[in-house]
């Protein structure tokens, strides 16, 4: 790893499982709208492209689209999902113990995620994991930039003070891997994470199954 100055990490899927609290808010928006409430697995798809997709997708899912302003809906479930973002939420196994070592290594480390960052950093700081990262970037953070645009990805790199060429990319799905091949950084997936396709089949650098196997991963790469 002697090359690897930096890692980007997506979250939800990645480095922690937030379905169950992102289904809860869900549901009680969908409530609210007098529609049928998500089933983990419906909800556990749906996300990835940030929270306008998400409700998007809800109420897509339950019968027509709601004709309420989608800013106001995406609003509306914000308000009931932050403060309750860590209720259910948990990191995966061997997560702190895997982002402590890398630290100790002297690898900087961010987050790259299209949640936005007010309930991003939430979760970081309830889940004990906000001072392993030294930049963190939500799908609000640049204006109308989310993955797998490359431009959130590049922005973590440099603020963490590394160029792509020392750097890897971190996730579950297929905006990672988008992203991460735009801005020309290698990637790594872990399986079993929020993606409807197979994280083997989306065609990153390598595939883990679980955080034990990052760092071999990482020596892996070429």
């Amino acid at each position: 790893m002697g090359r690897i100055r930096a890692i980007v990490f997506d979250l939800d899927g990645t480095l922690i499982d937030s379905a169950p609290d992102l289904r809860t808010a869900l549901n009680r928006l969908l409530a609210e709208h007098q529609r049928r409430p998500l089933s983990l697995a419906e909800v556990t798809v749906m996300i990835g492209d940030g929270a306008a997709k998400l409700v998007e997708r809800a109420f897509a899912a339950t019968g027509d689209a709601a004709g309420d302003d989608p800013a106001s809906l995406t609003a509306a479930f914000l308000a009931l999902y932050e403060g309750n973002t860590a209720v259910e939420t948990r990191a995966y196994p061997g997560v702190p113990e895997t982002l402590s070592a890398l630290r100790d290594d002297g690898i900087a480390l961010g987050i790259c995620t299209n949640k936005p960052e007010a309930p991003t950093r939430e979760i970081l700081r309830d889940l004990g994991l906000d001072g392993a990262f030294s930049a963190v970037y939500g799908g609000d953070t640049m204006a109308g930039v989310r993955k797998p645009d490359p431009r959130l990805l590049l922005a973590v790199v440099d603020s963490l003070g590394a160029r792509p060429a020392e750097s890897v990319m971190v996730g579950d799905n297929a905006n990672d891997v988008g992203a991460a091949r735009a801005a020309g950084l290698p990637v790594i997936l872990r399986a079993g994470g929020y993606t409807a396709i197979p994280a083997e089949r989306l065609g990153a650098d390598a595939v883990i199954a679980g955080f034990d196997e990052l760092r071999g991963a990482l020596e892996g790469l070429p």
